[in-house]
């Protein structure tokens, strides 16, 4: 990744109030001193075409036939790198079961080429979901793709990983968290509840 797209990726997330500053619960239930409000790019569709245009770029040829991401932020990230892409897109989302499956009448053949792409990648929860229901159906990822990597360790997805910004950013299981201990009010991103 090129100086210049990690420069441009960092100013379109600040500019949108993506990035917060505090004490945040996140969905993972760790705790950390920044939250990333990952639809806060959605409000600007400039910005977000231009960051899944970062994605399709790095994939160009990477001879991917569709697109997939898991619900909800992935959707409209993997529509907007498929229609970039020339490329058909579909998504992943939770049965009743809590598995991330292709329904709605998506069809995977397989050995299709399929590039993941996800909004924040933190602890890889979503994107192994999305691998899951893509070697369901026996199709092959061929890359994944993903806005922010703040994750704190690296992930072997078995196939290329891309982010528009590597942000390494602490996350504290709660009870080791250095803001609990200074008495910060812990805020719960999405959430009208704190604690």
């Amino acid at each position: 990744m090129s100086d210049t797209c990690t420069n441009k990726a960092e100013a379109l997330f600040r500019s949108s109030g993506v990035v917060l500053d505090g004490h945040f619960q996140l969905t993972s239930g760790l705790h950390s001193p920044v939250y990333w409000e990952k639809f806060r790019i959605l409000e600007h569709p400039e910005h977000t075409s231009s960051l899944c245009g970062m994605i399709a770029e790095h994939f160009r040829n990477c001879e991917a036939q569709v697109v997939a991401g898991p619900t909800t932020g992935g959707i409209i990230l993997a529509f907007e790198v498929a229609k970039q892409m020339g490329l058909r897109c579909i998504f992943a989302e939770k049965n009743d079961s809590g598995l991330r499956t292709f329904r709605r009448g998506f069809v995977l053949n397989p050995k299709e080429r399929v590039l993941v792409v996800d909004d924040i990648l933190t602890t890889g929860k979503s994107v192994k979901e999305v691998l899951g229901a893509v070697a369901q159906h026996d199709g092959v990822v061929v890359g994944v793709g993903v806005l922010v990597d703040r994750s704190e360790h690296e992930f072997d997805f078995g196939s290329p990983l891309y982010s528009c910004l590597r942000s390494i950013t602490p996350a504290y299981q709660p009870h080791d968290c250095p803001l609990c201990k200074q008495g910060i009010p812990l805020v719960k991103p999405g959430s009208s509840k704190q604690k």
